[in-house]
């Protein structure tokens, strides 16, 4: 399943796709966790790995990237994928689209482009997820990033300007027929409340999947740079869903 990990700035997007990858890893599935965030350098080390190659350079670089991503064609499978521009352990692969470095370097639609391609591009065998964490807003489904993936989970914190986005983004997914789930992250039990009741009333009936409550270890972890290597609250449950015939059939 290739599961696209949307939501505000701030909203917890990259702890998400670490926490959920690594508890789909310890299930035994093989996760390869896509970085198509090009201003965001945390998600290696929440995941415990070193920070990959970008992989745009694989093919020249940003400057031609547009050019070869046009060429790019179906076959691609995760164990074929260039070992130089991967971080692995375990059952976790990271691979990073690339990176905005310098100052005018330009906008960061080749990298999109690529990761747009790539995720409709690579074949998934039996017992792979792929965890695509995106950019902050909505550019990345205007680029059409999303045209590639089976479900869209979008994470949504106890502000109004993320319950709004999250809306704009069930809107959006449901102009190329892509199913939404919503992830509540970060809430308390009086806030979980107001957001459910909020997303009870919004105009795109769109379900919860999972809520996540704030905990003071992750924020912690974060701002220290290491790794994400304990069990939050309502991961679990995400994983069953995502994992059940149930949650494998809404993809179809």
């Amino acid at each position: 399943m290739k599961l696209i990990i949307a939501g505000k700035g701030g909203c917890g997007k990259s702890v998400i796709s670490a926490l959920l990858a690594k508890e789909l890893a310890h299930r035994g599935y093989k996760v390869l966790v896509l970085d198509t965030d090009e201003s965001n350098f945390g998600l290696h080390s929440q995941l415990g790995l070193e920070k990959p190659k970008d992989f745009m350079n694989y093919f020249g670089g940003k400057k031609v990237l547009l050019e070869k991503v046009k060429q790019l064609q179906g076959g691609w499978r995760v164990a074929d994928l260039p070992r130089e521009y991967l971080a692995e352990k375990g059952n976790i692969k990271l691979l990073a689209m690339g990176k905005i470095y310098d100052f005018g370097e330009g906008c960061a639609c080749p990298i999109n482009a690529l990761s747009s391609k790539f995720l409709e591009v690579l074949e998934l065998q039996e017992g792979e997820f792929l965890i695509a964490d995106t950019d902050a807003g909505i550019e990345h489904l205007g680029r059409g990033v999303e045209r590639g993936a089976d479900m869209i989970l979008a994470v949504v914190e106890p502000s109004l300007e993320s319950l709004k986005l999250a809306g704009k983004i069930a809107e959006m997914a449901g102009e190329i027929d892509k199913p939404v789930y919503y992830v509540l992250n970060k809430v308390t039990n009086k806030t979980k409340d107001l957001l459910y009741r909020e997303l009870d009333n919004a105009k795109a009936k769109v379900k919860i999947a999972a809520a996540i409550p704030y905990d003071e270890r992750v924020f912690m972890r974060c701002l220290e740079g290491r790794e994400l290597d304990f069990q939050v609250e309502g991961i679990k449950e995400l994983a069953d869903f995502l994992s059940s015939p149930q949650g494998s059939a809404r993809t179809g």
